[in-house]
């Protein structure tokens, strides 16, 4: 992956994925294996830690699915992007954030840090 658009419809894919073993390929395919991840309320690194996240995530918001929002930017190495947490339904979202990716050499995240703009 060396377009940063597809790494991030990627990372999204990752937390919408609720097959544990397959989630967990996703996320060995679209992260670094030392990988971080922090938001204000975790921060972890390697793969353990964002399947664990992810699947806690999973887990609070059943039936919920991040969408990818308006705002995408790129340069260099690095991607901002706004996302959406909605009911599978579509109804409005529940949970609106912003996130900034750094990809790695090899095309695959290096670090996610999360801002929740409405949670």
């Amino acid at each position: 992956m060396s377009d940063l658009s597809s790494v991030v419809d990627a990372y999204l894919a990752v937390w919408n994925r609720t097959d544990a073993t397959a989630r967990r390929e996703m996320v060995e395919g679209v992260w670094s294996e030392e990988g971080r991840y922090v938001d204000p309320l975790v921060d972890v690194r390697g793969w353990a830690g964002v399947d664990r996240v992810v699947a806690q995530a999973q887990a609070r918001f059943t039936g919920m699915r991040f969408v990818r929002g308006e705002v995408f930017e790129e340069h260099h190495n690095v991607a901002r992007f706004s996302w959406e947490l909605i009911p599978a339904a579509g109804a409005e979202a529940i949970v609106v954030g912003f996130d900034v990716a750094v990809v790695d050499d090899d095309g695959r995240l290096a670090a996610v840090y999360g801002f929740l703009d409405r949670y």
